[in-house]
């Protein structure tokens, strides 16, 4: 079972971070003791003349080592604190504490998307929250735009392969979440190629030449004047050649070192997780081919970026007081401004590839993750063409286990649409939130919570969450008809629509919005769609004998007494025949009792 291994996890990792916490105060007690006792042995070499000075060396080499020891302890310490807090979230989504604990996705928002608001896909308790695990932006784009974008039944395959292989290494996701430092969200490398593809600032190999020769005519001259008494006008000489060449490219050097700051931090947590990804074994073909875009141009990505980290540390080390000086008769910011700028011109157009494949495989292990914590959850089976949802025992994802409850749907060239009627608070709207949510997840290549879902490639369409605007001037009834019009033009298409129609013209008066309603459902059947009409007006329900198409009601009922009302959220034939608003205002004293 999912949380009792996370649980055990949980309980190992925090065994060793309160193992490593005594050893952190041990070694702090003993840096403390050898300070101690290099300042005694100082004070006994020095005032008293008990032993030689050279004796200090020892207390302060083993100091040293403690320190790499200690600095060793505190790493692995933070990393089992990291573990512990993974496997803390893990628990939290299983026992649905997980809303507003993770990442939102607002930043991937489109505006005026055809059913990305309706269907809770962005936001807190939202199903990015729930699925996104990736600890780099490209990771959270690449799961948002499977969100948004369904994918053809061939792509949906290699995603389920790929998901299914990596579904039970929860050591790579525990690792995965590990590598880097801690940062809030997904760290951004949306700017990563295009620092990568821009115009390179140092491109003349006679000039970088003349750097390196001019940092050995420095040591060169330097080491004569005082080993081989050569006159040091020569040193004087080769440092003013120096400081008139750095004049000259200083602007392009520092545009160099400043611009290559950012990239240099991000690329070094892309990095660590390409190594992670370059390790793993692949039998899907979809991984496959996400390793073999690591390796397309020589090799693996992460040892070319470690080589750029290589370059950036050397050029930190300028800023070592005891280093300093020899840096500055190597040219050595020059030096390496010129090594950043040839690592960019080798690997730079490789950076875009490398951030895709990095962002799939984080959008492929986060799935792997939900589809691992869901293990009752199933793949879809997906149909090449027609129109098909056939759905069995379909659940919401996002709904609590304890209250969730499973409807059977079917929508196909024999039913192509469920008018849903019922009372306030019912179930009609989660329903085609339910069948929504299920369409994405589908077609995103994750498992779906149903015991089967057969489906064919559909766009989504939704008008659940149409809302006025007062600074555009739009009334409710004006958005909602703007997005029947996008979801009308999805049908000129080659693939089916799903559309999931709330409360359909609600906004209008009973003679229009019979009309209209009838036009429009109409009119979407007509050109291939299939889906959902909601209503608690009962006047619509005799729509599906004017639609000239496969229709079909169904209803979710409830029970009031005592003042109390009671759903049990459960699909049944027919038309609703009751209804609960007159007696939901006499509850709330609108209405006398």
């Amino acid at each position: 079972m999912p949380a009792e291994t996370y649980r055990i996890r949980r309980a190992e990792r925090q065994a060793t971070f309160d193992a490593l916490t005594r050893r952190h105060a041990q070694l702090a007690n003993l840096r403390l003791a050898i300070a101690l006792s290099f300042a005694v042995m100082a004070w006994l070499s020095f005032s008293r003349h008990l032993f030689a000075a050279r004796w200090l060396a020892v207390p302060v080499i083993v100091f040293g080592i403690v320190a790499v020891l200690h600095d060793r302890l505190l790493t692995g310490r933070e990393r089992a604190r990291r573990a512990v807090r993974f496997y803390d979230r893990g628990v939290a989504r299983l026992e649905d504490r997980w809303p507003g604990t993770g990442v939102t996705g607002d930043a991937y928002v489109p505006t005026d998307h055809v059913y990305a608001a309706d269907l809770d896909l962005f936001g807190a308790g939202s199903l990015f929250e729930l699925l996104s695990q990736a600890r780099l932006s490209a990771g959270e784009r690449t799961i948002a735009d499977w969100l948004l974008h369904p994918a053809d039944p061939q792509e949906i395959r290699a995603r389920q392969a790929a998901v299914e292989e990596l579904r039970p290494r929860l050591d790579l996701r525990e690792r995965l979440a590990l590598v880097g430092e801690e940062v809030a969200g997904g760290l951004d490398t949306s700017h990563l190629a295009e620092w990568g593809q821009s115009p390179s600032v140092l491109n003349a190999p006679a000039a970088r030449t003349a750097a390196l020769m001019l940092a050995a005519l420095n040591v060169v001259t330097l080491v004569g004047a005082f080993a081989a008494d050569w006159w040091p006008g020569w040193f004087a000489l080769a440092g003013i050649a120096s400081l008139i060449y750095s004049f000259l490219w200083r602007a392009r050097v520092s545009h160099v070192l400043a611009s290559a700051n950012a990239p240099a931090r991000q690329l070094q947590l892309l990095a660590e997780v390409l190594a992670l990804v370059e390790a793993e074994p692949a039998a899907a073909p979809r991984l496959h081919a996400v390793l073999a875009r690591l390796t397309a141009t020589g090799a693996p990505a992460s040892t070319r970026i470690h080589q750029l980290r290589r370059i950036v540390s050397a050029l930190e080390s300028r800023s070592n007081q005891f280093f300093a000086p020899l840096a500055a008769l190597l040219l050595w910011g020059t030096q390496c401004a010129w090594a950043i700028e040839s690592w960019r011109r080798r690997n730079g157009p490789s950076l875009a590839g490398w951030i895709s494949a990095s962002g799939e495989f984080e959008a492929l292990a986060s799935i792997s993750g939900y589809a691992f914590e869901h293990p009752n959850d199933t793949f879809p089976e997906m149909e090449d063409g027609g129109r098909l949802f056939v759905a069995d025992a379909l659940a919401h994802p996002l709904i609590p286990t304890s209250r969730v409850v499973a409807n059977d749907v079917r929508l196909d060239d024999a039913t192509r649409v469920l008018l849903v009627s019922g009372s306030n608070m019912s179930g009609k709207s989660t329903l085609l939130r339910t069948v929504g949510i299920a369409a994405v997840l589908a077609q995103a290549g994750a498992p779906i919570r149903a015991t089967r879902l057969r489906m064919s490639p559909l766009r989504l369409g939704a008008t659940l969450r149409v809302q006025d605007s007062l600074q555009e001037g739009r009334s409710r009834f004006f958005a909602e008809i703007t997005r029947l019009r996008a979801i009308v033009d999805l049908t000129a298409g080659p693939t089916p629509v799903l559309f999931l129609l709330d409360e359909l013209l609600a906004g209008t008066n009973s003679h229009d919005r019979r009309v209209g309603a009838a036009a429009v459902v109409k009119g979407l059947a007509a050109r291939g769609a299939i889906g959902l009409v909601t209503t608690h007006d009962l006047a619509l329900a005799d729509l599906t004998e004017d639609l000239g198409v496969g229709a079909a009601n169904v209803h979710f009922s409830d029970t009031f007494e005592h003042g109390e009302i009671t759903f049990d959220y459960r699909m049944r034939p027919g038309v609703v025949q009751t209804s609960n608003a007159l007696e939901l205002m006499k509850a709330v004293g609108i209405l006398p009792g």
